[in-house]
């Protein structure tokens, strides 16, 4: 008894990796454009807070992320731009984006995830309320903001691998305008040797009327 194997349709396994390359790239700019905007909203938002007494009294405190630290905002803005950068580019410069998208993102992650104990920031408003260079900060405690702007990382993080998994499939920008590309040459029109008005557009034109 024989058995006959079933070989994959060429055309089928095409469509088969068009609609992986439409999903994956729909994912990744939900991914990215999501993420960069919750990172960095989260660092506009409060990170940490605490007292410091002034005059015998308690002095409220406040920091925002942006105050304990800029590196999330920065990234996330570094990753936006290689997000949209990866479709002006082909081949080996795609992957070189990707991986820079892949690496904004786990940047974001580890510096909010730094940030969220970090209480140098409300020390250093401390000595500028008291104006004593060692005072502290009681009472410190910390929002859930530093976690949400590492959840903007990890989605930043997710848009970058999956570009390095998926981005091959991906369109390109047109080479049309690219430099080195021929452009096609417009042919001249005909001159009508009896209307005057032809014989001077041509002459603008640089071209010899006879």
């Amino acid at each position: 008894m024989e058995y006959v194997t079933a070989v994959p349709h060429p055309r089928s396994e095409a469509a088969g990796a068009a609609w992986a390359g439409r999903r994956s790239l729909a994912m990744a700019l939900l991914c990215g454009a999501l993420g960069a905007a919750v990172a960095l909203l989260a660092t506009r938002q409060r990170w940490a807070e605490g007292t410091a007494t002034v005059a015998g009294g308690a002095f409220p405190l406040t920091a925002k992320g942006s105050d304990v630290t800029g590196v999330p905002a920065a990234l996330a803005i570094v990753g936006l731009a290689a997000l949209v950068a990866v479709f002006a580019v082909r081949r080996s410069g795609r992957l070189a984006v990707a991986a820079l998208l892949a690496l904004s993102g786990a940047g974001t992650v580890a510096a909010a995830l730094t940030g969220a104990s970090d209480g140098s920031a409300l020390d250093e408003k401390a000595a500028e309320a008291t104006g004593d260079t060692s005072a502290g900060v009681a009472a410190l405690s910390h929002t859930a903001w530093p976690y949400v702007a590492a959840v903007g990382g990890v989605l930043l993080l997710l848009a970058g691998l999956l570009a390095l998994r998926y981005g091959r499939l991906w369109p390109a920008m047109s080479g049309r305008y690219e430099r080195g590309t021929a452009r096609p040459r417009r042919t001249p029109a005909a001159v009508d040797p009896d209307r005057p008005e032809d014989l001077w557009k041509a002459l603008d034109r640089g071209e010899d009327p006879t």
